[in-house]
């Protein structure tokens, strides 16, 4: 049974990069998110793709929640124009209260953290803490390295071939999304039999 998506989380980097066109897809996935009346729950910056991804969803009139540390709404980094901005203390409850909120996720450029948040959330899949469709939006073959390590660690037996398809590539954001709202959950075990190891 595919899975109910209303609100989607995004992770991304808190600087734009040096390809215009990661902005671009940023702007490009806010106005989508709005169009299809998806919710944006995000780490509540106003810096980087993450403020240009909340400024365009809020623009195209959509719903933008962000979840940020009180660390750095000190800093004045927090993006005061949003939908609902939720303050919680760690770095581990803005993960746990984003995924949480969202009901799909999706990865778009962005450095260590972002990378972090993600596969946090794909391993939670994994293990069955939740049900819910994680994408990557291969925005210029950013991920193309990315994604052919997932490979290799697959064909290394690292990662089982029907987990490494939990995470969702496309270099499109109408296609991913329509990717993650047709998703199914696995019904398989999260170990190996032994006897196949």
């Amino acid at each position: 049974m595919a899975t109910s998506v209303s609100s989607v989380a995004v992770f991304c980097g808190s600087n734009t990069g040096v390809d215009p066109a990661y902005k671009d897809a940023a702007v490009s996935l806010g106005h989508l998110l709005a169009a299809r009346g998806l919710d944006l729950v995000y780490g509540g910056g106003d810096v980087g793709l993450m403020g240009v991804l909340a400024d365009a969803t809020l623009a195209a009139g959509g719903s933008v929640h962000g979840v940020i540390t009180r660390a750095l709404e000190e800093r004045e980094v927090a993006h005061r124009g949003l939908t609902s901005l939720e303050v919680v203390e760690s770095m581990h409850e803005r993960k746990a209260a984003m995924a949480d909120r969202a009901d799909a996720f999706i990865m778009l450029p962005g450095g260590f953290g972002t990378l972090d948040e993600f596969f946090e959330v794909v391993t939670w899949t994994q293990l069955g803490i939740h049900q819910k469709p994680c994408g990557l939006l291969n925005v210029s073959g950013y991920f193309d390295s990315l994604v052919g390590f997932v490979e290799d660690a697959s064909s290394q037996r690292f990662i089982q071939e029907n987990y490494r398809e939990l995470v969702l590539i496309d270099a499109d954001a109408s296609t991913l999304i329509e990717k993650l709202e047709t998703w199914t959950p696995s019904t398989s075990e999260k170990w190996l039999d032994r006897r196949t190891r």
